[in-house]
């Protein structure tokens, strides 16, 4: 067992000002919503209140979980539930399509849950559904959020052999704290898949979440061995605990350090770095579709 640091029942943390979100609005907000609403369809934006719903929708992304809603792993970070996942859905990939379609998706952002329980770690599912998105919706780019296959590289390896025009594997933390935090995963693994992401020619995507405990030693030695591993796209916003039962938020980071962890990032070299408060994977995923030089 890990002891992590614990917040008093009595004890609440009070969110910084800068973490306010808008509401959503705007006519493509209100015509995804409309359709979300009316045949049912399952996002991660909505179901993960994310707080960049609307500025997404808006811009024509959304995010599909794929493989079920419970996960073979017990991050202590995640809401996903963990326990044993219920049989593959061999129609899930045109099930996703549809949704693709229906809703118009100009940039569509697919993620999974962790399936250590499967041979192929979920992946003929991955390739099945973004072959079956591309013949419902051929215009549609696509960016695909892996889990690592558990370090299984022809599982990997059958995702990438479909070409999503951006690959990403999230760190998630700084190598310290991955004991903490990512129970059942390991940092030079997370480091591995993305060096086989990159290595395929593919534009290659992580994200970090701050607020855990990290120094800002860890977190530019973590962006280090990112850009070092090829990755191209960087994510840094500040994680929310989702329950007293997850990793508590040891610290709230203001704008301005965002904002300094991006500059060093560009410095680095990485193509892109989203960074601030509110950004989650797929922020501005739509955005990162760059050409390669």
């Amino acid at each position: 067992m890990i002891d992590l640091p614990v917040i008093p029942a009595n004890q609440v943390q009070r969110k910084p000002d800068w973490l306010r979100v808008k509401l959503p609005v705007g006519k493509e907000y209100a015509h995804v919503r409309s359709l979300v609403d009316t045949h049912k369809l399952h996002t991660i934006c909505e179901s993960g209140n994310c707080p960049n719903m609307g500025e997404c929708w808006g811009a024509g992304t959304a995010t599909f979980m794929i493989l079920g809603n419970i996960c073979t792993r017990s991050c202590s970070f995640c809401a996903v539930a963990t326990g044993r996942p219920l049989a593959v859905d061999l129609d899930e990939p045109n099930r996703v399509a549809t949704s693709v379609k229906l809703m118009q998706v100009k940039h569509c952002v697919i993620t999974s849950v962790d399936r250590d329980d499967l041979k192929d770690g979920g992946s003929t599912i991955w390739a099945e559904t973004i072959n079956a998105i591309r013949k419902e919706s051929p215009e549609t780019t696509l960016e695909t959020l892996l889990p690592d296959f558990k370090g299984n590289w022809e599982n990997l390896k059958r995702v990438l052999a479909v070409r999503p025009e951006v690959v990403s594997h999230n760190l998630e933390t700084v190598r310290r704290l991955t004991r903490e935090v990512r129970i059942q995963a390991k940092y030079d693994r997370s480091l591995e898949c993305l060096s086989h992401i990159a290595a395929e020619g593919l534009r290659t995507k992580s994200g970090i979440m701050l607020g855990l405990g990290e120094t800002e030693e860890d977190v530019i030695e973590a962006m280090t061995d990112l850009r070092n591993a090829g990755v191209h796209i960087l994510t840094l916003g500040q994680y929310l605990q989702p329950t007293r039962a997850h990793h508590p938020v040891i610290d709230w980071i203001t704008p301005e350090q965002f904002i300094y962890y991006k500059q060093i990032g560009l410095n680095m070299g990485f193509r892109y770095v989203e960074s601030g408060p509110l950004v989650r994977s797929s922020y501005h995923a739509e955005k990162h579709l760059f050409e390669f030089e």
